[in-house]
């Protein structure tokens, strides 16, 4: 008697027929049209598409800051539009974490006080102590060890970035979501941050970034493009940059730039 085939793993985000329609006056916009797609754990996938495509607004239903107008999206299983506000809080703050192109980090707060703010919401309550050392734990990740009293405005760009990761890490989500995290940083800057995120991925969590930068797309395994609120096109990436060969050739052209 041949054994049963293995159950197939429970998709960690599932979306069918997604649609999301704003009401401004008399005019309806339709964001999201029908978006039917499953993203499983360990993935690391890049949502592109052009200003108006309705990738950013799909990118706010997954984080549950935004509700669909219609469809159904199950987050590790669970029925978002089930959810009631509090309910919609405690999963983004125990499921989630959340990467910007403006950092977001508070001017007079220090690097480890930043990181430890998604902590302060926890329910039930996390202690000072573990606050701290769950801070100091995902800083340490993101190589800002050394950076724990600074404030944002004595670090560059790339460093408030890993800030901005760092808290994303620190309520040690099962999904980051991360819109356009590139979008402020200079080329070695931006490999960097993707070399950042490969790192993270590898490690097993999950990524899903919105980006409009085909280069920064490579480093992901799957990329989405949508156009006029669909999904056009959803692939794997066959040829998948490593940011760490990336950054060792821009050095190498960077030193016989300067030979010549």
């Amino acid at each position: 008697m041949s054994a049963p085939a293995p159950a197939l793993a429970k998709p960690l985000l599932h979306l069918q027929d997604l649609t999301k329609t704003y009401h401004t006056g008399e005019v309806e916009v339709k964001a999201v049209r029908g978006v039917t797609l499953e993203i499983q754990r360990g993935e690391f996938v890049a949502i592109m598409g052009a200003s108006g495509s309705g990738k950013s607004t799909l990118m706010n239903m997954l984080g549950c800051l935004d509700q669909a107008t219609g469809g159904a999206y199950l987050l590790d299983g669970d029925d978002v539009a089930t959810l009631d506000r509090r309910q919609l809080a405690m999963l983004r703050n125990r499921k989630l974490g959340f990467v910007f192109q403006s950092f977001n980090l508070l001017a007079r707060t220090t690097a480890i006080e930043n990181v430890e703010l998604p902590l302060l919401y926890t329910m039930p309550l996390t202690s000072a102590k573990e606050r701290r050392r769950r801070a100091v734990e995902a800083l340490e990740r993101v190589g800002l060890a050394n950076r724990l009293d600074y404030h944002p405005s004595r670090l560059s760009g790339g460093q408030q970035q890993r800030i901005a990761i760092a808290r994303a890490l620190v309520s040690q989500p099962e999904l980051v979501l991360a819109d356009e995290p590139t979008g402020n940083l200079d080329t070695r800057t931006s490999i960097d941050i993707m070399g950042l995120f490969q790192e993270l991925n590898d490690s097993g969590i999950t990524i899903v970034m919105v980006t409009h930068e085909l280069d920064i797309a490579t480093y992901c395994k799957r990329v989405i493009v949508m156009r006029d609120g669909k999904v056009i096109s959803d692939n794997a990436n066959a040829e998948r940059r490593r940011a760490t060969e990336a950054l060792a050739a821009l050095d190498d052209a960077e030193k016989e730039a300067n030979v010549a």
